[in-house]
Parts: structure tokens; sequence; C-alpha cells
């Protein structure tokens, strides 16, 4: 299988509280479906965890810890990351490379930030990557509604034409992995 499944930023300190992402829940119930497709397929699952200083993500926190209600699996692997980008200074790249990756479904928390920069990058490196249209979600801004933020993106990334590889939106229930 060559096929990874990137679940980006899904952590506790995202889904509860006063800055909790649209929707947190159902999205969660929505990535893990789509794990359990992943892992049925054959394909990696890559659990994608930001960090920062002090009082926001900080590593080993609660508030870092993976989401309440994430099913994670012993196979799947995990990475840690300090910027929006997923491959930035981090050892995602090699793991793709190790494991024989050459397209990607994409996942997580938050639309705008990590979900967009991580597949542009992944799109500029080569790989094509499927965004499951229902299952990344954001807290929204001052200028949009979270639903507006996750619209936009699913309209934006599948325009985007320039790096060779393209971005396909598919709903949970329309996925399919390795067939």
């Amino acid at each position: 299988m060559n096929t990874a499944l990137l679940v980006i930023d899904v952590q506790q300190g995202l889904c509860e509280g006063e800055h909790a992402a649209f929707e947190s829940a159902q999205v969660i119930d929505r990535i893990n479906r789509v794990s359990d497709k992943a892992r049925a397929a054959g394909a990696a699952v890559i659990f994608v965890q930001h960090e920062s200083g002090p009082g926001y993500l900080e590593h080993d926190t609660p508030a870092w810890q993976l989401a309440n209600g994430l099913t994670v699996a012993p196979t799947d692997l995990r990475v840690r990351k300090t910027s929006p980008d997923s491959f930035h200074k981090t050892d995602l790249q090699a793991v793709l490379k190790a494991h024989g990756i050459e397209d990607l479904v994409v996942c997580g928390m938050h639309t705008e930030f990590c979900i967009d920069t991580t597949t542009r990058r992944a799109l500029a490196l080569g790989y094509p990557v499927v965004l499951v249209s229902d299952a990344h979600t954001t807290e929204g801004n001052a200028g949009l509604s979270p639903q507006q933020v996750i619209r936009h993106h699913n309209e934006t990334l599948t325009n985007i034409s320039s790096f060779g590889p393209r971005v396909t939106a598919v709903s949970t229930d329309d996925l399919r992995i390795g067939t």
C-alpha cells in the first residue's frame, strides 16, 4: 500500500474549551471512520501533533495529547511538529519515504493553518492529496465562520494545479482507499 493517512493536530487543546474547533466530536467520529478504512486497506496512519511553548499545546501536557475519542492503533505512527507545515523541521518526509508512500489522505485541524499549509507542501513535494472534505475543521475567525473556512478550502485546494499533483476533496462516506 502506497497511501498514508495524515491526521493533523486532533489534540485535546483544540477540541475542548473556549477555542474548541467547530463540531470537534463529529469530526473526530468521521476521522475514526477514515482511519478504520485506512487501516483495513493497509495504509499507514500517521498522527501529527503540534506543540508550542508554555500555555499552548506544550509537549506532554493534557492539551497536547491526542483528543478524547480519537481511535489510535498500536501500529499508527506519530510525528511532532512546531509549525503549520507538517513537513517543516520534522521527520515526516523520511517516514513517508521509508514506508514507500506515494499519495496522502489528509484530515484534521485547523483548516486554514495546518491542513492548508501541509496540503500545499505535500503537493510541492509531489504527493497527490485526497482531502477528506468533512473531516477537517477549524474555530473560524473574525471574518469567516468555521463552515465558510472549510468550504473555502475544499474549493480552493482542489483548484491548485501548478504543482502537478492535485487535491481531490472527498467526503468520509465516499472515501475509498486502496480500491
